[in-house]
């Protein structure tokens, strides 16, 4: 590790760094830095133009959100990999057709996370395979009304907030 960075924490999915740098401006700085490795979330619509979000429990925020099906990259795996995995693993679905939607930046003051989004189409239904720490619920929402959810402060997630919004560019 270069000796301008200062590791503090190494996990599972995180490591947390402190890192001395000069910015374009000639100031020097100290940033924390929570280093991610990524992630890809799915805008799957169905034929009837319905959107697969999930119910997720999620700890830190203390009760259930809307999300997409998304997950972290595992080391080396390239992202359309990682999507395809997790619509299958939480959706239970697979797609024929995908289309890239881009990525997301989460949070660049802190989080070196890139969330590459998809669009996924002609669906399948496999069994679900969710993790033991995943509570999930499936749902379908027509298109427009997770829209609506999103204006409404419903859908809170940017992952989420992003898919909705990047997929209605491709449809409409």
């Amino acid at each position: 590790m270069p000796e301008n960075k200062k590791i503090l924490y190494r996990g599972k999915i995180i490591n947390l760094y402190v890192e001395n740098v000069t910015l374009p401006n000639g100031a020097r700085v100290e940033f924390e830095i929570v280093e991610h490795p990524g992630g890809a979330a799915v805008v799957a619509l169905d034929e009837h133009n319905r959107v697969c979000l999930l119910r997720q429990y999620r700890h830190v925020m203390q009760g259930w959100m809307w999300e997409l099906p998304a997950g972290k990259l595992d080391r080396g795996e390239p992202p359309l990999t990682t999507a395809k995995r997790e619509l299958e693993e939480e959706a239970g679905l697979r797609a024929i057709h995908w289309i890239s939607l881009g990525k997301m930046i989460s949070s660049p003051g802190v989080f070196t996370e890139i969330v590459y989004l998809y669009l996924a189409q002609n669906l399948e239904h496999v069994p679900v395979n969710t993790e033991t720490h995943e509570l999930i619920e499936v749902h379908w929402i027509p298109f427009q009304g997770a829209l609506t959810m999103a204006s409404t402060d419903e859908i809170t997630d940017a992952k989420t907030l992003a898919g909705l919004f990047r997929a209605g560019q491709k449809i409409t």
